[in-house]
């Protein structure tokens, strides 16, 4: 299963309003198929490693990271279906559907076409790689994550508020990999004022598309971007359009506003080995609202990035 969520993890940012998914098909202690969800969501993980697989699928073992579809669909049968079809003798599931017109049918129609139907272990590291989709599912709210590049002393920007770069370029190309990942880039009205970012992927031989653009703001934004005229009203666009995961990048106020408003649901920041005294920082933060973060994040990674540190915090 662990390999199977690899093959998910290839998905992020690609799938449209879908999950991504990864699928393994084992036969005889080999792999004979594999398959994610493809770029728009289509084809899924299933139908991808079943083609690969062909007819030596039956008989086999499925290693699927979310319960395999069984909601009708005008693009296609659904996994379950496809599944029961390609005889295979046992499907392991790492965690349910969270979409109410699956949500237990799969397992159960394996189960009910004599399938061996079983979970695994890995349902935590499922259930956090599809976090974004069920979050917009069940609370109307996508997944979101605050990328923050900070000097020692806690400064965004310099002190003229110019756009200089603050970390190294091991540092910024990772920022780009978030971008990939991303359905949804956002940053605040003020950053707009102060830099007018890009916000693209700029990879080398990337594929990703690129992820949609917004601001919170009740002013112009460039042409092709979202104007959200509040927090609200960006999870209301975002779970509209089917976004899964939203990637805030910039501005020290808005920064500061969804921390405040414990909006945040995973924190990266980007430590560069700089001290620059005054410049902006996170101006939406009071002694109060400091005070009702105490002790609500946990260190989920750390290492160093070229010159730079990364740090990945998530909810306690």
């Amino acid at each position: 299963m662990a390999a199977a969520l690899a093959l998910a993890a290839r998905g992020r940012g690609r799938t449209g309003r879908n999950p991504n998914v990864g699928c393994l098909l084992v036969k005889g202690g080999r792999v004979i198929g594999r398959g994610w969800t493809q770029d728009g969501g289509r084809p899924h993980a299933e139908a991808m490693a079943l083609a690969e697989a062909g007819q030596k699928a039956a008989g086999s073992t499925a290693y699927v990271t979310l319960e395999p579809c069984a909601h009708p669909s005008d693009r296609g049968p659904t996994c379950a279906d496809s599944l029961i079809a390609a005889g295979i003798s046992r499907c392991v599931i790492a965690m349910e559907d969270p979409d109410p017109r699956t949500a237990g049918q799969g397992a159960a129609r394996l189960a009910a076409a004599g399938i061996i139907v079983s979970k695994t272990g890995l349902n935590r590291e499922a259930q956090g790689e599809l976090a974004g989709f069920t979050a917009r599912l069940q609370a109307a709210r996508p997944q979101l994550t605050l990328k923050l590049a900070l000097s020692l002393d806690g400064r965004l920007a310099m002190p003229d508020g110019t756009s200089q770069w603050i970390t190294g370029e091991a540092a910024r190309g990772y920022a780009h990999l978030l971008r990939a990942e991303a359905d949804m880039i956002v940053v605040g009205g003020g950053t707009l004022r102060h830099d007018a970012p890009s916000l693209t992927i700029r990879l080398p031989g990337n594929t990703a598309p690129q992820p949609l653009r917004a601001a919170i703001t009740s002013g112009p934004v460039p042409e092709g971007w979202l104007a959200c005229p509040s927090l609200a009203a960006l999870d209301e666009i975002a779970s509209r359009r089917g976004i899964n995961r939203i990637l805030c990048e910039g501005g020290g106020h808005l920064a500061g506003t969804l921390l405040a408003d414990d909006r945040v649901d995973r924190l990266v920041l980007l430590r560069a080995p700089i001290l620059i005294g005054a410049g902006r920082g996170l101006e939406a933060l009071t002694p109060d609202s400091l005070a009702s973060t105490h002790n609500r994040w946990t260190l989920a990674d750390r290492r160093p990035l070229g010159v730079d540190l990364l740090e990945v915090y998530q909810p306690c």
